[in-house]
């Protein structure tokens, strides 16, 4: 059985090599396929399980479509990516579709993948389960800019870019730089990658955000795979994402990247390097990351400003609702007058740190009067010794004057 499992398995991955090799990227979609009964099977599944002898178990799969009728898969216990009780554990699995359904084998059990449902069997073919379709949406999705923000793109006009390009729809292509140059930044951008189902990799649905024409911060299709080093959420050839969070291809997605610039001394040393922190339809995949360089084929670093880049790789990738909030503008009231309590505690403080100066005062005088009195008394003491040593010493020098004149005398 695991003999014919993995020969399945080479024979599905050459047959996707060889439609690789020979076809390029193949067919890049915009919109959904008519007939593509590959696309309609695509997607995510999450339900419950019970196997025979185990316990009641949630469980989420991502189908993946690699063209003619063939899939991958990976499925997790507790559920999809993101969710509370994921187990980033994935058990891997292959497929081919039968004209409108797919049996995806591989893993711990047979699963059979409909439009709107999964079913599960386990070798001995008892059901253990039925995982249901899920459409998943990113909680930023729509998000208003804040009265602060910076619209840059809303479907009306790209008088904010250069390089620009707009589709009949009111979408942002692929390829437009950014006028306006920021330093440190919130970023939001909607984003929707084509359905490229004979492509691979790198030359599948690429582009990327090119904060200051220097960090990439990937856009990729890598749904249904594990985190990838270059991957989407992925600090371009530097870090992947903590959790790959990639919904389906030509689903909305959306990219949120705050930004800190590095700073630079007037010398052009660097003082700190630039930070990133990242969300993927609103779960954090990079966390206050710090970048010692530019990523990948970024402009090197240096103290000037450049544009964000809107990566064109080749690939239609489309986008919407871009906003950004330029912290270097962040608003507040100015002058800032403290508040009753902050002067009651600073005059408190000034109180107390007068009287501790006081008492250090009082206390150096005290050390300084006390080595004057102790000096004084040595020296009196000393004046008192050199006087009782010279009055000694008369005394001896006039007795022994004295003496021979008493010998005399007698004689």
């Amino acid at each position: 059985m695991r003999y014919l499992l993995t020969t399945v398995f080479l024979a599905f991955a050459c047959t996707s090599a060889l439609l690789a090799a020979d076809n390029g990227k193949g067919p890049a979609f915009t919109e959904p396929p008519k007939g593509d009964k590959d696309f309609a099977l695509m997607g995510e599944f999450l339900g419950e399980i019970t196997p025979v002898d185990g316990e009641k178990a949630q469980l989420g799969l991502q189908l993946r479509a690699l063209g003619d009728g063939s899939f991958d898969a990976q499925s997790f216990l507790g559920g999809l990516p993101g969710q509370d009780q994921h187990k980033p554990e994935a058990f891997r699995m292959i497929g081919q579709r039968s004209d409108d359904f797919v049996v995806l084998s591989g893993g711990p059990w047979v699963m059979i993948v409909e439009k709107d449902h999964c079913l599960l069997v386990d070798r001995k073919g008892n059901k253990i389960g039925q995982l249901n379709r899920l459409q998943r949406s990113s909680p930023s999705m729509g998000a208003l800019p804040p009265e602060e923000a910076i619209v840059l793109f809303n479907g009306k006009s790209v008088d904010q870019f250069t390089n620009a390009q707009m589709t009949k729809d009111g979408l942002l292509m692929q390829g437009a730089d950014l006028k306006p140059m920021f330093q440190d930044f919130n970023l939001h951008v909607e984003f929707r990658i084509p359905y490229m189902p004979k492509a691979e990799g790198q030359s599948r649905g690429n582009s990327g955000l090119y904060l200051q024409s220097r960090y990439e911060c990937q856009v990729l299709d890598s749904f249904g795979l594990e985190p990838l080093y270059n991957g989407l959420g992925s600090l371009y050839r530097f870090k992947k994402p903590d959790v790959n969070m990639a919904f389906p291809p030509l689903s909305w997605q959306t990219y949120d990247v705050q930004f800190t610039a590095p700073r630079w001394a007037a010398d052009g040393s660097k003082l700190r390097n630039a930070r990133i922190t990242s969300w993927i339809n609103g779960v954090k995949v990079q966390d206050n990351v710090e970048l010692p360089n530019k990523t990948g084929a970024g402009m090197k670093e240096e103290p000037i400003l450049l544009p964000i880049r809107f990566q064109d790789h080749g690939d239609p990738v489309r986008f919407r609702n871009v906003w950004l909030v330029d912290r270097g503008l962040a608003t507040g009231t100015f002058p800032v007058y403290p508040t009753k309590e902050e002067l009651e505690a600073a005059k408190k403080a000034e109180v107390a740190a007068a009287k501790k100066e006081a008492a250090k005062k009082k206390a150096a005088a005290e050390k300084a009067a006390a080595e004057k009195a102790a000096a004084e008394k040595a020296a009196a003491e000393k004046a008192a010794a050199e006087k009782a040593a010279a009055e000694k010493a008369a005394a001896e020098k006039a007795a022994a004057e004295k003496k021979p004149e008493t010998s005399e005398g007698k004689n």
